[in-house]
């Protein structure tokens, strides 16, 4: 079962995963040539964007500078200080010239930045020398930006502009040689695109390949440069071949001093990217495939444990051994099978208590028989010797004069004999074996009787016996020996709730209503808890210890009642005694019970 569930599970997931993945890439494969051309020019026109803002920043600043440097009513020294400040404020700026045609040229440097890494101001003023600027140019208005790297340490640029500052006819110039760090980690920002910054002659001015920013080189493949510089579209794409690689290419105008954005991708890309993307798709599906089994496994062993563990279970239980219970661990139809069988098991162990209990209450009762015939002949035996004890006393009275001290101890005696053989009268009577047979009972004899046989066992336990009976009750028909096994069982229990404290037994009898008898056994024991007054009359429930009942007294008196058409009710709480009320169906004469032409005795309707 656990392979079957694990191989259904991985079944379903490579089929889901293969069908997903040649959909994937199937879409991918039609869109990635398309989307690569719009990637590309978009990714020219951000870069452009981003350079442009960049630029402009830098211009502002040359302004600051040029500003600082022509505020002519500032001493010498603080205004060295506030340049070293600047410097210091726009670490990108390495060095700020100003070209006066009426006071000649001036150039500040940022030694801290030289210094650090090694490079002379010479170096500077050589390459300035070598390359001079087009001043004619930058007056007329245009600017002027160029690629002035001396040392891949340091790379930088040059921008030229006119401040909104000047002196004579001729304006002033103000360059700047900047450092390429911000503009470097522009283009090489994206990592699936070569990206360049190049001026109006196709030279890189910046390039995501470090190596070209120092050597100051020109872009070859560029198609058609000279329409691309005049191309007013935000960005465009074009294919072309490249040292025989089919390659996309984006580029776009970035406004600003003649430059242009180049981005370029080979062509492969887009199968590289599917084929990449099948990789990943396969990576992923492998991971699944692992997790699908795991997961089968660990959901196979959990859905079939439980029925090994039911399996064991039943092994054991046919072994007789029925203290075995089996987890309920989840609330499906397993758990539910599991609850079944935990319940048939517990079933099955009350029943084989049930029969042990039963067994021992043969043994009891087949005990208590051969105790009775055993009794019985200890009662004719002693019945004799008080007889003759009774007979003696009687004879002694006839002698004796009443006003005798003597006379009353043979009364005494005489009272005492007899109450020893009333009292073996009753209990032979209860104790001998006889059919059950109903007969008008006079229900105050029955109640006396019973009180006779059990007062001695509640008097030396400290509880005393109060009898209220009622004169002049109609008799019932039933078993005087049952009846009387009624009354004496509540008064024993009655003793033993009150667990040899001293106390009180109450028997009352009284005509309830026309046609019932009403018998009171009431306590002031401890009394009964509310959630087991319903269940005292069930077979073997008990609450004494073990050892010292069975729980089928009040079971088999409750029979009893039945038996004679009575009921039987308990008022009871805590610490207030319990009081066991018994009605029984008045007998009625034969002219009472006229009915359809018949005669005879019976129960009122």
């Amino acid at each position: 079962m656990r392979f079957k569930i694990l191989m259904a599970l991985l079944v379903l997931v490579t089929t889901v995963v293969a069908i997903i993945t040649i959909s994937m890439a199937n879409l991918f494969h039609n869109d990635k040539r398309t989307y690569l051309h719009d990637l590309a020019g978009a990714a020219a026109v951000q870069t452009a964007e981003e350079v442009k803002s960049r630029l402009i920043d830098y211009q502002q600043k040359v302004q600051v500078f040029a500003r600082l440097i022509y505020k002519r009513d500032l001493p010498k020294k603080q205004k060295t200080n506030l340049i070293t400040e600047l410097f210091e404020d726009y670490p990108e700026f390495v060095a700020i010239s100003v070209e006066d045609p009426t006071r000649g040229s001036v150039t500040a440097y940022d030694m801290s930045q030289l210094n650090a890494l090694g490079i002379k101001r010479k170096q500077f003023e050589q390459y300035r020398k070598a390359h001079p600027l087009p001043l004619e140019a930058i007056r007329a208005g245009e600017a002027y930006l160029e690629n002035s790297t001396i040392s891949n340490l340091l790379p930088t640029l040059t921008m030229a502009t006119m401040p909104d500052i000047g002196s004579g006819n001729k304006p002033i110039v103000v360059s700047a040689i900047i450092r390429l760090d911000d503009l470097v980690k522009l283009v090489r920002r994206s990592k699936i695109f070569k990206t360049y910054l190049i001026d109006n002659h196709g030279e890189i001015l910046v390039s995501s390949d470090p190596d070209h920013s120092e050597q100051h080189q020109e872009l070859g493949w560029i198609p058609d440069l000279a329409s691309l510089q005049y191309q007013q579209s935000a960005g465009i794409s074009k294919e072309y071949n490249y040292h025989g690689k089919e390659m996309v290419g984006g580029f776009s105008q970035v406004g600003y001093g003649k430059l242009m954005t180049a981005t370029q991708i080979p062509l492969s890309a887009a199968y590289l990217s599917t084929r990449e993307l099948l990789i990943n798709l396969f990576i992923i599906a492998l991971i699944l495939l692992a997790g699908a089994a795991i997961l089968g496994h660990i959901w196979s062993n959990r859905l079939t444990r439980p029925i090994k563990r039911l399996s064991d279970a039943t092994e054991v239980l046919g072994k007789g051994k029925y203290n075995i219970h089996v987890e309920v661990s989840s609330q499906d139809e397993i758990g539910g099978l599991a609850s079944s069988f935990n319940q048939m098991v517990d079933e099955l162990q009350a029943r084989e208590h049930d029969l042990i209990e039963a067994n021992n209450q043969l043994v009891q009762a087949a005990k208590m028989a051969a105790f009775g015939e055993i009794g019985a002949g200890i009662a004719h035996e002693i019945k004799n010797p008080l007889a003759g004890i009774l007979g003696l006393s009687q004879l002694s009275m006839r002698d004796v004069k009443p006003d005798d001290p003597v006379y009353e101890n043979i009364t005494r005696i005489e009272f005492e004999t007899k109450r020893c053989k009333d009292i073996i009268d009753n209990l032979m009577r209860f104790a001998r074996q006889e059919q059950v047979q109903f007969v008008p009972v006079d229900i105050n004899n029955v109640i006396m009787n019973a009180i006779t046989i059990v007062d001695h066992q509640l008097t030396i336990n400290g509880v005393k016996i109060e009898q209220y009976l009622a004169d002049g009750l109609p008799k019932i028909m039933g078993n005087g020996n049952q009846i009387q096994q009624i009354v004496m069982n509540f008064m024993i229990n009655a003793q033993q709730a009150m667990a040899d404290d001293p106390g009180i037994v109450k028997v009352s009898t009284s005509l309830a209503e026309r046609d019932q008898i009403e018998i009171r056994i009431s306590d002031n024991g401890p009394g009964i808890p509310e959630e087991i007054q319903e269940k005292i009359f069930q077979p073997f429930f008990t609450t004494k210890d073990a050892g010292k009942g069975t729980g089928l007294g009040l079971s088999v008196t409750y029979g009893i009642i039945k038996d004679h058409m009575g009921k039987v009710t308990v008022e009871s709480q805590l610490g207030e005694g319990a009081t066991f009320i018994v009605h029984f169906p008045v007998l009625v004469s034969s002219e009472s019970c006229q009915d359809d032409g018949k005669t005879g005795s019976g129960y009122l309707p």
